[in-house]
């Protein structure tokens, strides 16, 4: 299964995927990365004048390459298109050091702490452009093939 595949896998759609391209991947973790249009529909209304990425989309970008990516590639075996994968956000801590701005890069790098009984446990990262660490945490999520 490649990146691309695995991206296709994925439950979500526009407006709500966040993942553009992943760069490696492994049972061990992941990196992608995804870039905030300027004219995504959260911005019109997040900071009038002054619109920021809001931490709860920053979450579900970390979630989406970090977790459910990850999930999809370790369930490989299991997956395909009959069989798709089903996927629920356990938890999420995250902490906030950046703000990401309309049109910036962020790079996801994601590792794997806990895969056991369909429940995966990452330590992810958010990183901007100039490789300035914008925010980090713990996400779980669980994951099975239909």
């Amino acid at each position: 299964m490649n990146n691309n595949e695995i991206i296709k896998l994925l439950p979500y759609q526009q407006p709500f995927l966040f993942v553009d391209i992943l760069t490696t991947i492994s049972n061990e973790g992941v990196t992608g990365s995804y870039t905030f249009k300027k004219d995504e529909y959260f911005y019109k209304g997040h900071f009038k004048d002054n619109p920021i990425t809001p931490g709860v989309i920053l979450t579900e970008c970390m979630a989406q390459i970090g977790v459910v990516c990850l999930g999809i590639y370790m369930l490989k075996e299991e997956i395909s298109k009959d069989n798709k994968p089903q996927i629920a956000l356990t938890s999420s801590q995250v902490d906030f050091f950046l703000p990401v701005f309309p049109g910036e890069t962020v790079t996801v790098v994601s590792e794997k702490e806990v895969f056991r009984f369909n429940k995966l446990k990452c330590k992810v990262k958010m990183f901007n452009q100039k490789n300035e660490l914008v925010c980090r945490g713990q996400i779980s999520g669980m994951l099975k093939a239909e």
